[in-house]
């Protein structure tokens, strides 16, 4: 993975963001922020979405331990409800990267469009495979949220989450069905808000 073309503007601590969760029915919009150690290189960073479960829990540790600052962060489903899946996920990066320490010199963000921050700050569409930093972050995004769904799998069985993760799919569909949303369903959410509709 190469940030040729990145200009950082002679920024040395660089932080990436990502989220994970934008498209799920169920549970919270997760992001993390990370400012990686050029000193201690990590490799085999990449989207978390091509790399198997084994490899994002081995980095997640690896990123954990050798990053130079790292944090995760979330927006509730009733925080999603109240300000829209968009709003939410930028109030979720923007928490994650106020939470960094040391702060980051500059900030790359996966996406089109940037949180508001006390720092430069720009966005870099499909930044997950083009920038390790946002890689090292969807990684932490991911490994935190699937174990946030693994938690959930256990307290509601029924619901599948294990295997669907909250995204709409069919067999989410018809635990919704049969069984009614939970508290920590996203009611703004047309599939629920519709189950919810007399």
């Amino acid at each position: 993975m190469q940030t040729e073309g990145f200009d950082f503007g002679g920024a040395q601590l660089c932080a990436g963001v990502d989220e994970v969760g934008r498209g799920p029915l169920v549970g919270n919009v997760v992001t993390a922020a990370v400012i990686l150690d050029p000193q201690q290189p990590i490799e085999g960073l990449a989207d978390s979405k091509v790399l198997s479960a084994a490899k994002r829990e081995y980095l997640y540790s690896e990123i954990i331990d050798k990053a130079l600052a790292w944090s995760v962060a979330s927006a509730s489903p009733a925080e999603i409800d109240e300000l829209n899946i968009l709003h939410a996920t930028m109030l979720a990066m923007q928490r994650a990267v106020l939470a960094l320490d040391p702060a980051p010199e500059y900030v790359y963000v996966d996406g089109n469009r940037c949180p508001e921050l006390p720092y430069p700050a720009e966005p870099v569409v499909k930044g997950d495979s083009k920038v390790p930093a946002i890689s090292a972050a969807s990684i932490l995004a991911k490994v935190v949220r699937d174990r946030e769904m693994q938690a959930l799998h256990e307290r509601y069985p029924d619901y599948g989450f294990a295997s669907h993760k909250g995204y709409p799919t069919k067999a989410h569909f018809a635990a919704l069905r049969q069984f009614g949303p939970l508290p920590e369903h996203r009611r703004s959410f047309r599939p629920v808000r519709e189950l919810l509709t007399p």
